[in-house]
C-alpha cells in the first residue's frame, strides 16, 4: 500500500499554495498569514489521507523553517522554532504515558481487571457492557491512547465474550445477537472514559495547552472534577439507551462470569509485575492528583512512573523503543502544537476571534457557547483525526467564545469534552472506531444513525448536567 496518496497531495499544495499567495488581510502580520497557509495545508493533508500524519507534520517543519515565517531575519532560529515543540512538556507527558500503558499490556493487568468486572456484571448484556466500560474508565487515567484500551484491551474481550455466545460478525444472522450491541457500547464509553481525564486521549493534553496560552490554567485534577458529574451521568445512560434503540437479541449471559473466571483462573495468581503495575498505577494518580500540593508537575510524574517501570524490569529500554505509537504521537503532536502556538504569538488567533466578535455583536454569551459548541461537534464529521479537529479549531473556538463574553475556563473544559464526544458521529471519528466497526458486528448505516443519537444525547448530557456541575464549581460566572 502506498503510503502517500499522489492526487491528494496535489490538493493539498495547491490549497496550501492559494493561500499563501492571497494577499495578507489587514490586521494581520505576513508571517501570520504564511504559517496559516502552512497549517492549513497539513491539516487538510490529514484529513485527505495524503501522506501519514508523521510524513505531513515532518513536512510542515521543514518549509515552517525553509520559509522563515517564526524567524524572518535567521534560518538558525527558523529552525530552532520550528523545533520548539518538541520541548514542550504536554508533549512528553503524553509520549510517557503511552509507555506506561504498555505495561498494563504486557504484564497483563488490563485484561485481569477487565475479567474481574464482567465476573461481577456479566450476568446479562446490560451488565456486560456496564462490566466491560467499568474496564475502561479504570484503565483511562494512564492509558492515553484509547485506541490501545479499547482496541488493545477492550476490544478482543469483548468480541471473545460475543463469539462464545455465539454471535460471530463472519454470520450475519447471529451479529443482533450480541456482538453489534457489545461494539457500540463499548465505543461510546471508550469515548466518555477519554472525556474525563486529562490522560484519558492524547487530544486532551493539546486543550490543556492551547487553554494555557490564552491564560486559562487546567490542571489533571481540575479536569477530572469538572468532567465528573456528566461522565458518570453519560457512562450510565448511553449503554442503557443503546440497549433500547439497538437492542442485543440475548438478553442473559449467565455465563459469561463463569467464563471470565475460568480466563482469571488460566491467568493465575497475581504477578509480581501486575503488583509492580498496580503500584506505579496508584503512585500516578496519587501524584497527579496532588502535585499542585506537592509543586509536582504532571510531565514530571510521569516520567517518576516509567522510570519505576524501568528500574522494577516490568519495563525494558527495548520496550520503551519499539512502541512506535508513543513516538509517533510524540512527532505530530510537537509540530501541530508548534503551529498552533505560533499562530497565537503571531497574531492570528485574536485577529480571527476579533473578526467573529464583529459578526456576532449583541448576541449573547448564551448562545454565542451554543453555536460554538455546535459548531465544534458536528463538524468533525469532516475530520478522520481527532487531534487534527483540536489543533485546528479548538484555540481558534475558546478565543472567539472568549472575546464574546462566554466564560474562559467553562468554554475550555467543555470543549475539551466534546474533543473526545465527537467521535461517536462516523467510523472515523476517533482511534478505536476503525478497530470496533472492522470488526463487522454494525453495518455503516445503523453506525452512523445510532452514532448521531448518542452523540446528541451525550451532547445534552455534557451541556445540561455539565453546565450545571460547572456552575456549582464556580466556572459559570
Amino acid at each position: 500500500m502506498k503510503e502517500i496518496n499522489i492526487q491528494n497531495s496535489i490538493i493539498t499544495v495547491v490549497i496550501g499554495l492559494i493561500i499563501w499567495f492571497v494577499p495578507t488581510p489587514s490586521g494581520l502580520s505576513p508571517e501570520a498569514w504564511h504559517l496559516f497557509a502552512i497549517f492549513i495545508a497539513t491539516i487538510i493533508g490529514i484529513i485527505l489521507k495524503a501522506a501519514p500524519m508523521g510524513t505531513m507534520c515532518m513536512v510542515a517543519v521543514a518549509v515552517t523553517a525553509f520559509t522563515r515565517v517564526l524567524a524572518p531575519e535567521s534560518a538558525g532560529d527558523s529552525i530552532t522554532l520550528a523545533l520548539g515543540g518538541f520541548g514542550n512538556k504536554v508533549i512528553w507527558l503524553i509520549g510517557i504515558s503511552f509507555f506506561i500503558a504498555r505495561g498494563f499490556i504486557k504484564t497483563g493487568l488490563g485484561n485481569r481487571i477487565a475479567f474481574l468486572f464482567i465476573r461481577i456484571f456479566g450476568k446479562s448484556s446490560l451488565g456486560l457492557a456496564y462490566g466491560l466500560g467499568l474496564a475502561d474508565l479504570v484503565l483511562a487515567p494512564v492509558v492515553p491512547s484509547n485506541t490501545a484500551r479499547g482496541g488493545g484491551i477492550i476490544y478482543p474481550i469483548m468480541k471473545s465474550m460475543a463469539m462464545n455466545f455465539g454471535s460471530d460478525p463472519d454470520k450475519p444472522e447471529t451479529r443482533r445477537k450480541l456482538g453489534a450491541y457489545l461494539t457500540l457500547s463499548s465505543y461510546n464509553v471508550n469515548l466518555i472514559a477519554s472525556s474525563m481525564f486529562l490522560t484519558g486521549t492524547a487530544s486532551n493534553p493539546m486543550c490543556q495547552k492551547f487553554a494555557e496560552n490564552l491564560g486559562l490554567h487546567i490542571t489533571w485534577t481540575s479536569w477530572a472534577i469538572a468532567a465528573l458529574v456528566p461522565g458518570l451521568a453519560a457512562f450510565f445512560a448511553i449503554p442503557f439507551l443503546l440497549y433500547k434503540i439497538y437492542p442485543p437479541e440475548l438478553k442473559k449471559t449467565g455465563d459469561a462470569p463463569k467464563i471470565a473466571g475460568q480466563k482469571l483462573k488460566e491467568m493465575g495468581a497475581i504477578s509480581k509485575n501486575e503488583w509492580l503495575m498496580l503500584l506505579t498505577f496508584g503512585i500516578l494518580l496519587f501524584l497527579w492528583m496532588t502535585g499542585d500540593l506537592f509543586s509536582i508537575d504532571a510531565t514530571t510524574t510521569a516520567f517518576i512512573g516509567l522510570v519505576v517501570l524501568l528500574l522494577t524490569s516490568v519495563l525494558t529500554w527495548e520496550d520503551v523503543k519499539a512502541e512506535k505509537g508513543a513516538w509517533d504521537t510524540i512527532v505530530w503532536f510537537a509540530v501541530l502544537v508548534m503551529m498552533a502556538s505560533s499562530l497565537d504569538k503571531l497574531g492570528f488567533i485574536g485577529w480571527f476571534s476579533e473578526i467573529v466578535k464583529s459578526q456576532m455583536l449583541g448576541m449573547s454569551w448564551q448562545w454565542a457557547f451554543i453555536i460554538i459548541i455546535a459548531v465544534y461537534f458536528f463538524s468533525h464529521y469532516i475530520f478522520a483525526s481527532a487531534t487534527a479537529h483540536v489543533a485546528a479549531m479548538y484555540a481558534a473556538l475558546l478565543a472567539v467564545g472568549i472575546s464574546l463574553g462566554v466564560p474562559g475556563l467553562f468554554l475550555a473544559f467543555m470543549l475539551g469534552f466534546i474533543g473526545s464526544l465527537y467521535g461517536t458521529l462516523t467510523h472515523y471519528g476517533h482511534g478505536p472506531a476503525p478497530v470496533f466497526f472492522g470488526s463487522g458486528y454494525v453495518d455503516l448505516k445503523n453506525w452512523w444513525v445510532k452514532g448521531l443519537i448518542t452523540g446528541l444525547a451525550m451532547l445534552a448530557i455534557y451541556l445540561v448536567i455539565g453546565g450545571l456541575w460547572l456552575n456549582v464549581l464556580g466556572y459559570v460566572e
